[in-house]
Formats: structure tokens, sequence, C-alpha cells
């Protein structure tokens, strides 16, 4: 199993909240989120939960069991809700949460599950690269935000719609018509995107955090099959240099992207399946 990974944190002073791992057959990558400074919810915070649940996870999927993607998730979100859901206020919208992405290899496919907004890039034997992610967050991000169109930034106004929208976007997590996370709910799990490839399909697999992606959007570096070549040529640790090289050329404009924790993993499935037949 040939995978190559990289992560960089968004800001020196804050730690890393993505976490990435792999075990033999599987791969995951959790995107922390939370509400920065809200120590009074959860004592843990954002980058605890995330490398506690991508550790669960992990242990879960290193049985090599063939169990569904979604019922690991559940119980893996069950683990961690059960280690301090006693001492910290986990049902609070803004307690620790996690975007989570996992890919396995099990008898001769390759499954996903992916919940929220981080991306897989499936390289593809006979087409462009594949990408799947789940759209959800970014849609009632969006449609949350519509009423700020128009309204001038740095107003009283603006401020005022402002939180109104994060308030009702917060309203919106875990729940039915809105979109779905890792958190406190072993529920969420089961409305993870989900699917199933043969793996003779596909020359390999790539995951991506949201501040990764940001090398094809906003910024344009490139596409997703330029992702795809970097990745073959030089690695996930190209893609973040380059998201890197956007973040700093573009800091001087308002309005900039916050730069964010970037994270990538790669699983060549055609090295192994080389490796396999030597």
């Amino acid at each position: 199993m040939h995978v190559s990974l990289a992560t960089s944190a968004g800001r020196a002073d804050r730690p890393n909240e993505d976490f990435v791992g792999a075990v033999p057959g599987a791969v995951t990558l959790l995107d922390g989120a939370g509400i920065p400074g809200a120590e009074s919810l959860c004592s843990h915070g954002v980058a605890w939960y995330t490398r506690r649940l991508g550790g669960a996870l992990l242990g879960h999927l290193s049985r090599g069991d063939g169990k569904d993607l979604t019922a690991i998730l559940a119980t893996a979100i069950a683990e961690i809700a059960g280690e301090h859901g006693e001492t910290c206020n986990i049902a609070d919208p803004g307690s620790p949460q996690a975007t989570v992405a996992i890919v396995r290899a099990h008898q001769g496919r390759v499954d996903w599950l992916l919940l929220a907004d981080s991306f897989l890039v499936l390289d593809q034997t006979d087409a462009d690269p594949q990408v799947i992610t789940d759209e959800r967050e970014v849609t009632a991000r969006r449609e949350c935000s519509a009423s700020l169109a128009g309204v001038a930034q740095g107003t009283p106004e603006y401020d005022s719609v402002l939180a109104g929208c994060v308030t009702a976007l917060r309203a919106r997590r875990n729940r039915p018509g809105g979109y779905w996370i890792a958190k406190d709910d072993p529920r969420a799990a089961w409305e993870a995107v989900t699917g199933s490839r043969f793996l003779t399909d596909l020359n390999g697999v790539a995951l991506l955090s949201n501040g990764a992606s940001r090398i094809v959007s906003p910024y344009g570096r490139t596409d997703w099959p330029g992702v795809r070549d970097v990745l073959r040529a030089s690695g996930p640790a190209a893609v973040i240099a380059r998201v890197r090289q956007a973040e700093a050329q573009a800091a001087a404009d308002a309005g900039a992207p916050i730069p964010d924790d970037a994270t990538v993993v790669h699983w060549d499935l055609a090295r192994d399946a080389r490796l396999a037949l030597a």
C-alpha cells in the first residue's frame, strides 16, 4: 500500500485542526471546525476532537472486516461523544465537530464516505478525474448569506445581518434540509455521501481538506486534472505549497480568504497493483 500525505497548519499561532492517517487498506481525513475560543463549551478543543475521532476511525478500519463505512463512522462518533459528553456541552452548535472522508479497498472495490465539504479525487484509468464532495454545507452557507447582497461591509447593518446568517446556518447543522457533520449525534453518519468503484477502474485516489482544495477554487492555480498531475509527479506537499503561494500573493487583497489548515493524502493504487504482480 503506497500512501503519501502532507498537512500544514493555516496559522502558526493555532494548532492544526485537520487529521490524516492510514492503515492497511484504508485512509481517512478529517477537517475540524468549531467556534475558536469556545472553551466554555468544550475544554478539549477542535484539534483534540479530530485526533480522537480520526484515531477511533483508524482503529475500526484496521480490523479489515468490511463493515459498512457509515456504521463505522456512527460507532466512532458515539465513542468520542461518550468520552467528553459528561464534561462538555457537546450539543451546542459551536462545540467541536469535523468533516470526515474515508476511502477503503476491500474485495476488489474502492469504497468511500464523505461527510461535509472535503474532496475525493478518483484518478480514473480511462477518463479525467472524478471529483466528489458533499455540497450541502456550501449550499446552506450560500443560501444563508444571500441576505448580505447589497449591504455595505463595515456597517452596523452588515454586522447585524451577518450575525443572523451565522445563527441561521448553525440552526441547519445536522438537520433535515440542512447539512451534516460529525459532532455529537451518530445519526449524522447515515447522511454521508457514499459510493464504490472497482479497483481496476482507478489508478489512484486522493483526499483533500477544504483548505487544500483552494488550489482549484477560489485561487484557480490549476484544475482537477492538474491536481492529479501534481500528485503523480510531486506528491501532496507540492499541492499545499501552491496553495500557500496563492494565499501569500492574495494576502493584500480585501476579502481574501484567511489561510486555512490544508491536508492532502494520495493513495497510488496503480503502484500497489504493480507491486502485487512483481
